[in-house]
């Protein structure tokens, strides 16, 4: 009989017929950093330097370089992974792309690391740059790349690395749909996570290798599916669905770590805001026999470490060149004043709802919502910087895709003008559809004449959406997009979809076309 105790707070508990030869291991891993060098504020979004002083904020480099060092002084026998997207989502990528990621990377002493579907954001160039600096494993198991040039020498789908004297397999695994979602190019296809995975198992085992860690950025329901559908894995540290696995957190969406048979899954939300630590033991046999655990918080009791504090400052020092860079033209003003936005249609709104439907359409998406409390600025007519652009959208939320019924759009609506006499941030700015409202009526039962391009909102069908992924995880109360099928949170900045919307329009001329009336 075999006992796991799966909770931090007991310690490991081995029955009577366990071998004497075992291997104890601490596994340390991150997923879906993000560029989040600087810390974030509660939000995930940029904090102040004074939030950060006063501790309130979370992550960054600094602190995760601590953490890491913390961690490791409390195993004699550790590794660093991680579960793919250091890629995307801040200024110092957009600037230096997979650069600063791999600097971090190599001084953080990582020993492996998978592919996430956001390293191919600019193409596999960028992703091979990036491995070309690296000092550690890249990985990806469920994809040919051997007709991209690119990759195809370099890029493997498994590993064998050595700590405390045994050898421990490492597989790769990235979304399926990776085509879908970044720019993989033509060159590369993608496959089954199942079946590339139990391939590798079956390889590595071939080679005597008995310990196998899959390094998945392919979301927690896929990992238990492949962790239910294969033989040979004891690990899978997850990526991509941000999901936090914890026993002491009331918002974890399971137990850390996740068993499923004889596979225990770990994930650590995102953007360096934990740090995941599973000890795991082994017996003679490479079986799987205890794993316990918890993600570390990297709050601000977590002091930053000064040299790498001094070396963010450096890099950070070209970005003011980067926001004062002109990305577009306006041949008039372009409305984000509050007042006017979180009320009725404005042309702020337009243009950027108009921008995420654009940037999504050729994916079955139909229409477009942004909250009119994620717009904070208007953009003067002339030339428009980056600098403006994220003044007008600060909060680095990125494009949230996903269907739902067209009942659960009419609630999503009501929602949106349920607020609408005090102003509130949720009012709804829309593309591809429009809507009338009456806000003398009960709050639920204001809203009516909605179209879905040319035709009537029918309450049955399924329409496919595009938000931003602070409303379709709830956020301004739209909570009826949480459950949505088919979602994805994790598309390219609200920001730069704009600006790139903008620059290709030439001189954006800003307007309002009645989508959004008032009764």
């Amino acid at each position: 009989m075999i006992i796991r105790i799966l909770t931090t707070s007991t310690a490991l508990a081995l029955t009577a017929t366990v071998a004497v030869a075992e291997y104890s291991l601490t596994i340390l891993h991150t997923n879906d950093f993000h560029a989040r060098f600087e810390p974030i504020s509660k939000y995930d979004g940029p904090c102040s330097a004074e939030d950060n002083a006063e501790g309130k904020c979370f992550g960054g480099t600094a602190r995760l370089i601590t953490a890491v060092q913390d961690a490791r002084a409390r195993s004699n026998n550790s590794i660093l992974v991680d579960g793919g997207d250091q890629f995307q989502g801040s200024l110092f990528y957009t600037y230096y792309k997979g650069a600063m990621a791999a600097e971090f990377m190599n001084k953080l002493g990582y020993d492996g690391m998978t592919v996430g579907n956001h390293e191919f954001d600019d193409g596999p160039e960028v992703l091979a740059g990036f491995m070309a600096t690296v000092d550690f494993p890249v990985l990806m198991s469920n994809a040919d790349v051997s007709n991209e040039p690119a990759l195809a020498d370099t890029l493997m789908k498994s590993t064998v690395i050595e700590r405390g004297g045994e050898q421990i397999g490492l597989i790769g695994l990235t979304p399926e749909n990776t085509d879908e979602l970044a720019s993989p190019g033509e060159n590369i296809t993608f496959s089954d996570p199942i079946a590339a995975v139990q391939a590798e198992v079956d390889a590595l085992t071939a080679q005597g290798v008995n310990k196998i860690i899959v390094l998945s950025h392919s979301g927690y329901a896929v990992d238990q599916d492949v962790a239910a559908n294969t033989t040979g894995v004891d690990i899978i540290v997850g990526g991509h669905s941000n999901t936090l696995l914890s026993n002491s957190s009331d918002r974890a969406a399971g137990p850390y770590p996740t068993m499923i048979g004889e596979t225990a899954i770990v994930q650590a939300y995102a953007y360096g805001k934990f740090l995941g630590e599973l000890n795991v033991t082994f017996d003679d046999a490479g079986q799987l026999i205890a794993a316990t655990g918890e993600p570390n918080i990297i709050d601000g009791a977590v002091t930053e470490d000064a040299a790498t504090l001094a070396r963010i400052g450096e890099l950070a020092a070209p970005l003011d060149a980067l926001r004062n860079k002109v990305v577009a033209q306006a041949a008039a003003a372009v409305e984000g004043n509050r007042d006017v936005c979180r009320a009725m249609e404005c042309s702020g709104g337009n243009l950027v709802a108009d921008a995420m439907l654009s940037r999504v359409a050729d994916q079955g998406i139909d229409v477009a919502i942004a909250n009119a409390g994620g717009i904070r600025a208007s953009i003067d007519a002339g030339d428009v910087t980056m600098g403006e652009v994220f003044t007008v959208l600060p909060f680095q939320n990125t494009l949230s895709t996903f269907q739902v019924s067209g009942a659960v759009l009419l609630a999503a609506l009501e929602n949106g003008v349920s607020e609408v006499e005090d102003g509130a941030g949720r009012f709804p700015q829309v593309a591809g559809m429009q809507f009338a409202f009456d806000a003398k009526a009960q709050p639920g039962a204001r809203i009516s004449d909605v179209m879905v391009g040319d035709a009537p909102l029918d309450l049955d069908t399924v329409y496919g959406v595009v938000s931003n992924n602070y409303v379709r995880n709830g956020g301004d109360g739209y909570k009826m997009f949480k459950d949505a099928a088919n979602a994805y949170d994790y598309g390219p900045d609200l920001a730069d979809v704009v600006a790139e919307y903008m620059a290709a329009s030439g001189a954006y001329q800003p307007y309002t076309d009645g989508r959004i009336t008032a009764k």
